[in-house]
C-alpha cells in the first residue's frame, strides 16, 4: 500500500508552534498541548498546515484562516481574524501557536517581524 506523499517546494521550511489549551478542552486530554505545524516558503508565506484538533473540520477552518498569510503577518490582525471567525475554545491557543511559530521563523531566518 502506497502512502500519500505531499511534495513541497524546494527550500520550504517546516516550523511548529505550540500553545496550551484549557484543562477542559478535548485537545488537552487528547494531546496534552496544541500544536500547529506550518509549511512556509522562504518569505514566511504559509503554504500548508496541520494542527492537533479533535475534529477534522477544526483543522480545515484553521487552514482556511491562515493559509496565504505569512508568519510575518501582524499578530494583532491574526488575533482579530481568529476571534471573529473561530468561535471555539481554542482561540487563544491558535493565536499563541501562530506567534510561537512566527518567533521561531524570525529567529531562524533573522527576518524582521511585520
Amino acid at each position: 500500500m502506497q502512502s500519500e506523499n505531499k511534495l513541497f517546494p524546494p527550500g520550504a521550511i517546516y516550523v511548529v508552534g505550540n500553545a496550551r489549551t484549557n484543562v477542559d478542552n478535548a485537545i488537552t486530554s487528547m494531546y496534552g498541548s496544541f500544536f500547529i505545524g506550518f509549511i512556509v516558503d522562504q518569505s514566511g508565506l504559509i503554504l500548508d498546515l496541520d494542527a492537533t484538533a479533535g475534529l477534522k473540520l477544526t483543522v480545515e477552518v484553521i487552514r482556511s484562516l491562515l493559509i496565504g498569510k505569512t508568519l510575518l503577518s501582524d499578530p494583532e490582525e491574526i488575533e482579530s481574524l481568529v476571534r471573529n471567525r473561530y468561535l471555539g475554545s481554542s482561540q487563544r491557543a491558535i493565536v499563541a501557536a501562530f506567534k510561537d511559530a512566527a518567533q521561531k521563523f524570525i529567529h531562524k531566518t533573522n527576518t524582521k517581524a511585520f
